[in-house]
């Protein structure tokens, strides 16, 4: 027997970065990779999004699954998900973003992760 772990998904970034503007949303999507990344290596890593998993309510994902995550985002192949791949992911898993006006991808990062 088959188990149904469909999930409903409701695209909240739109109204987000229209409520926030660009500049407090990038913020947002920043914060919510310092939640996910290891501190010492300022990076997300198999290891960190396993211990973070219970913040985004997944707990119960398998070891495997939280791998698929991890390289869904890893466009360098190092192993590990950075600030901006975890951006450029986030844009990418949301539908309304992708189809949204161009300003929204208009935002610029630096090399040292800061955003400008």
């Amino acid at each position: 027997m088959a188990l149904d772990r469909a999930v409903e998904f409701e695209d909240y970034f739109p109204s987000m970065m229209e409520r926030l503007g660009a500049e407090g949303f990038m913020m947002e999507l920043c914060n919510g990779f310092r939640l996910l990344m290891d501190g010492e290596k300022g990076l997300i890593t198999f290891e960190s999004l396993k211990r973070n998993s219970v913040l985004l309510g997944l707990q119960d994902m398998r070891d495997d699954e939280l791998v698929c995550m991890l390289m869904e985002g890893d466009l360098d192949g190092d192993g590990a998900i950075n600030q901006m791949e975890f951006c450029i992911l986030m844009f990418r898993l949301s539908p309304g973003m992708m189809v949204g006006p161009k300003q929204w991808m208009d935002y610029e990062f630096d090399v040292n992760n800061e955003m400008s």
